[in-house]
Parts: C-alpha cells; structure tokens; sequence
C-alpha cells in the first residue's frame, strides 16, 4: 500500500489542481511499480511560506536572492 505525501506552498493551488497531482501520482505508482490504486494514499499538505526555507533562508528570501541573480 504506497503512502505519498506531496508538500507545496499554498500559492495558485485549486482543488482541480490537487486533484490532477493525486491522479498522476497515482497513475505513476501503477505504471512503473504496478502498485493497485485501490491501495494508494495521497495526501497533500499546503506549507506556509513562512514555515518553508531552502538553502538555509526562508523561501521568500531565497527566491529573491534567485530573481537578484537573473
């Protein structure tokens, strides 16, 4: 029984949109590990912007560092 859980920030997320990634993921795990979907769990969890960090600084910082660099 696979168990994914798909962590994003709550940023232009719809319920259409969560829906597509929990089929995909799904439909992944059958197609390349012929795992059942009637057994597959996939969770999502919305991680505010603020409880995120990358590189050692929280995303919003380090996304702009990113746009200061282009």
């Amino acid at each position: 029984m696979p168990y994914v859980n798909i962590k994003i920030t709550p940023e232009d997320v719809t319920s259409e949109k969560k829906a597509e990634l929990i089929a995909g993921v799904t439909e992944l795990l059958q197609r390349v590990l012929n795992k059942n979907p009637e057994t597959t769990v996939v969770t999502i969890e919305e991680v505010q912007l603020d409880a995120w960090g990358i590189a050692g600084l929280p995303v919003e910082a380090y996304r702009a560092r990113k746009r200061s660099q282009s």
